[in-house]
């Protein structure tokens, strides 16, 4: 088949998701377009049958066209590959914009060209964007004009039904998936270049914005560090990064506090990782903590939104109410304390993940594929 995708292609789960969704369709033999502002963060290199069409900004250098719609040119690029390569399915990630541009697009291609429209709900489109009043209408117009819909997460469907009242969409769950063949745990473990031989490496990975409390995974670090020797990798950027070095400073953790940024490629990290904390506010399902747990690694996060889909509290990992940093700490060190106990933790983190394998996830999607285009 062949299938166009349009994600955000910066740092978050949706959009890694929706990357290696693509790498294994073409995998599979598909023919992938992905319809976007700027490369997928996670398409690294040339992969056969992957193309990435990039949708043009420019005008918005006119002053006539000072407030120029990204949304309107992500529209025309959308209808200009469909129509071009004769796309069967053009799958957005995103109620809003992307479902609205996706509509938009096949309206202009008429009914010469069938074009089927899957959108794929991941959360902030539901949970926070959409429930603006402002957006409130389009989003629900969105979703129902398209013609399948999946969610990540259990949650995240009942959310959505509940919202906008989207029942007669018929939202299917498809969780998100996890490449096993990436994300294993490491034959040999070694901490060299990471942190100090006897420390304990915790880490957490997020786009940094203030729904994933990354002051919280601080806290929940200072309360490890306090028991034994530690060190802090925080993965990732966005707008709450000042504020949680500024508690590291205030907590007197710093110096064994490392903000690396942005990396395309975490697994080599997760895969030497004691602990991988997510005291979010909400999450829709959890990718970063997914992608984690293939390595063994288990998690300490909150009890919201799809996590505990995931995340088996005392088994695969430990959950708590949003904000219980002191709970979240305090049974982390019992684990760390423990290492039979994390053995047995980490394996059943793994075998955990296991039920989130990409062959058993992407094979869903081909056949939605399949059903909607028919």
């Amino acid at each position: 088949m062949k299938i166009g995708i349009t994600c955000y292609p910066t740092y978050g789960g949706s959009g890694a998701l929706a990357t290696e969704l693509g790498l294994d369709l073409a995998r599979r033999g598909h023919e992938v377009h992905f319809i976007t502002y700027a490369m997928p963060f996670r398409l690294r290199g040339y992969t056969e049958r992957v193309y990435f069409h990039e949708v043009d900004t420019a005008a918005g250098r006119y002053p006539l066209f000072e407030h120029y719609p990204y949304t309107l040119a992500l529209a025309s690029k959308q209808h200009e590959v469909a129509a071009r390569e004769r796309l069967d399915v053009l799958h957005v990630h995103y109620a809003i914009p992307h479902a609205t541009t996706a509509w938009l697009a096949r309206e202009m291609l008429g009914p010469e060209h069938r074009l089927k429209v899957i959108t794929t709900l991941h959360g902030t489109d539901i949970t926070l964007v959409g429930q603006e009043e402002s957006f409130h209408p389009i989003t629900k117009f969105s979703i129902e004009r398209s013609d399948a819909v999946t969610a990540v997460s259990a949650f995240l469907k009942e959310e959505t039904i509940r919202t906008f009242g989207c029942a007669q969409s018929k939202i299917r769950v498809i969780p998100n998936f996890v490449n096993l063949a990436e994300y294993r745990p490491a034959e040999t473990r070694s901490k060299e270049g990471l942190c100090p031989a006897d420390h304990k490496l915790i880490t957490h990975i997020s786009n940094f914005r203030e729904v994933k409390r990354v002051k919280d995974v601080v806290r929940v670090f200072s309360r490890i560090r306090r028991a034994m020797p530690a060190t802090l990798l925080m993965i990732g950027d966005g707008p709450e990064r000042d504020d949680a070095e500024r508690e590291a400073r205030l907590l007197e953790v710093d110096t064994d506090v490392r903000f690396l940024g942005k990396l395309d490629s975490v697994a080599s990290i997760l895969q030497q990782s004691d602990f991988f904390v997510l005291p979010t506010q909400a999450e829709s399902f959890g990718l970063a903590a997914l992608e984690a747990m293939a390595c063994g690694v288990p998690v300490v996060g909150s009890r919201a939104g799809g996590l505990p889909e995931v995340v088996e509290d005392g088994v695969s990992g430990i959950l708590e109410p949003p904000g219980s940093v002191e709970a979240m700490g305090r049974r982390a060190v019992e684990v760390l304390r423990d290492p039979a106990r994390r053995a047995t933790m980490s394996a059943a983190a793994l075998a955990r993940a296991t039920r989130y394998s990409a062959d058993l996830i992407v094979p869903m999607y081909e056949s939605l594929y399949r059903e909607v285009a028919s």
